[in-house]
């Protein structure tokens, strides 16, 4: 990982810590397209897990689903570009995908990033098949209408990570837990890493 890169995560690293700092001062914010501006970023640990897995692909097409300001981006370009692969990077606010550009320009990888604004589940219908590693880390009640999206669209070999696994009362990412364990070929574990990663492997059945 070259110092470009290396410079902006620091920024996004000490954006982090200043969230942290004053997360009871943070408005509520939500899909509302304007007042949103937590980054809720996945963290270092994990970025560099997705950035590792990842890069054990040859030519991977990567879908992330949540840009939000783009940090996770970083770490999975990087090992796009690294690993001659791409990655499609799907958000729901402009204001998020643009911001997530200007820093991708600055750590010189936007070349390697498809970004797309709107629904993700309408996009990733849009999307051919040949998905070979996915993030999956925007609204919890999405995570499982993701799936059912891009299930059929994996390659043999192809890798899902879903952030905020271990969220306490929340249903959505159980429900998500138990129908990605259910789908034909896929093999899956559940990581102390961060907020909690489902690590998942798709071999289709032969």
């Amino acid at each position: 990982m070259d110092d470009q890169i290396k410079a902006v995560l620091d920024v996004y690293h000490e954006m982090i810590v200043e969230e942290e700092s004053r997360s009871t001062e943070v408005p509520p914010g939500g899909r509302d397209g304007g007042q949103d501006r937590r980054m809720r970023a996945v963290g270092p640990e994990t970025g560099q897990f997705i950035n590792i897995l990842a890069k054990s692909l040859g030519k991977p097409t990567i879908l992330e689903l949540g840009t939000s300001f783009g940090y996770s981006g970083i770490w999975l370009a990087e090992a796009a570009r690294a690993s001659s692969g791409r990655l499609i990077t799907m958000e729901l606010h402009d204001y998020k995908s643009a911001y997530a550009r200007d820093m991708a320009v600055r750590a010189g990888l936007a070349k390697h990033i498809d970004f797309r604004v709107g629904d993700a589940v309408k996009m990733i219908a849009e999307l051919s098949h040949g998905i070979d590693f996915v993030l999956v880390d925007l609204w919890k009640d999405l995570y499982l209408p993701c799936l059912e999206g891009f299930y059929p669209k994996l390659n043999p070999g192809a890798i899902i990570v879903a952030d905020n696994m271990i969220w306490p009362g929340d249903d959505y990412v159980k429900q998500y837990g138990v129908a990605v364990r259910a789908k034909p070929g896929i093999s899956s574990v559940l990581l102390p890493v961060g907020n909690g990663l489902e690590v998942s492997r798709f071999d289709p059945v032969r």
